[in-house]
């Protein structure tokens, strides 16, 4: 299974700019070390999903929360949530409004 982490550096709010960098490079390597660290066991999983992307971005309060971006079985969910629990990271649910745009609920 091939596996990916993208650190979304956009935020639905405003930061000072020395701020904005320190947080982009924590996101960053966060995004790394889930990839390469911590999600390393599903490179070798076989399943009927070939792929496992994940993005990483920041709520209001700073937290890095994580949303699996395609489908994927039950079980390696479950794996990603408790591996994505153990670090602090919030789950984020996206949800299609009726203008055709994307909002998020973090859960």
């Amino acid at each position: 299974m091939n596996v990916t982490v993208v650190a979304i550096l956009d935020t639905e709010f405003r930061q000072e700019p020395a701020l904005a960098r320190i947080m982009n490079n924590r996101l960053l390597t966060a995004a790394k070390e889930l990839q390469d660290f911590h999600l390393i066991g599903l490179h070798t999983r076989r399943s009927t999903a070939h792929y496992l992307t994940i993005h990483l971005s920041y709520n209001q309060k700073y937290k890095i929360r994580y949303r699996i971006i395609n489908d994927v079985p039950a079980d390696i969910e479950y794996l990603v949530a408790e591996r994505c629990g153990r670090l602090g990271y919030i789950l984020c649910k996206s949800t299609i409004n009726q203008q055709n745009s994307v909002s998020f609920q973090v859960f």
